[in-house]
């Protein structure tokens, strides 16, 4: 029997909450992304204009930090990866908007370069301190694993841009790494119905599910002067 692929968005947010998951994946909605996704991933193609705009002209761009002090992370990413010799490949990729399809996952490649192959992921969301977010790094093995079984070549990195803050970050695909894909990719397979509710309640206060969940958020226990 063969087994379905995994989009790369549920193994993204298993890793996240398999609960989230699980109503995500029932949901009667067209899962389409606002339109704010695209204006921010725009940017990623016009960093040399954008190290050029003045302040007045980059605030008004969707930007997630000042503009003096984006155009400052930009320049420092540009001269860190020129100087390992990174930054032309990731400005001219191979392909953009490749869908990769693997033995077990599939999706969209935001870009492929070549020689070694890497995927590159465009994130929209603002970048931790350090590293890449954990649902990050799930999706990061699985565009890996996807595409590395579709060239039937290794692929051993992949990099990580933040357009919207001027970061951009590689993610090397350790063992713990691949671990939490398979974790991910188990949990979704197992997706039968609603999985137990997750210890780390904070993450249920922005979630669109948590009534249907029946979690009570923080801003909920907020309004009913429920103390934390």
């Amino acid at each position: 029997m063969t087994r379905s692929l995994v989009p790369f968005s549920d193994l993204r947010t298993a890793a996240y909450c398999p609960r989230k998951c699980y109503y995500r994946r029932t949901a009667d909605d067209d899962r389409e992304p606002p339109p704010r996704v695209d204006a921010v991933r725009e940017l990623e193609r016009r960093y040399e204009e954008l190290l050029e705009s003045p302040p007045g002209e980059l605030a008004a761009e969707p930007i997630g930090v000042a503009p003096v002090r984006y155009r400052e992370a930009l320049s420092a990413t540009r001269h860190r990866l020129e100087e390992a010799g990174y930054w032309d490949r990731l400005r001219n990729p191979e392909a953009r908007d490749v869908l990769a399809t693997g033995r077990d996952c599939r999706g969209i490649v935001h870009k492929v370069l070549a020689d070694p192959l890497e995927p590159v992921l465009v994130s929209t969301g603002e970048p931790p301190e350090r590293g890449v977010w954990e649902t990050q790094s799930v999706h990061a093995v699985a565009a890996a694993k996807a595409l590395a079984w579709e060239e039937q070549t290794r692929v051993d990195r992949v990099w990580l841009e933040y357009p919207a803050y001027g970061v951009v970050r590689d993610v090397s695909l350790t063992t713990r790494r691949k671990a939490r894909y398979r974790r991910a990719l188990r949990t979704v397979r197992k997706l039968d119905g609603p999985p137990p509710r997750i210890g780390n309640r904070s993450k249920c206060d922005s979630c669109e599910f948590a009534a249907t969940c029946g979690v009570k958020t923080r801003t909920l226990r907020s309004l009913l002067g429920i103390g934390e």
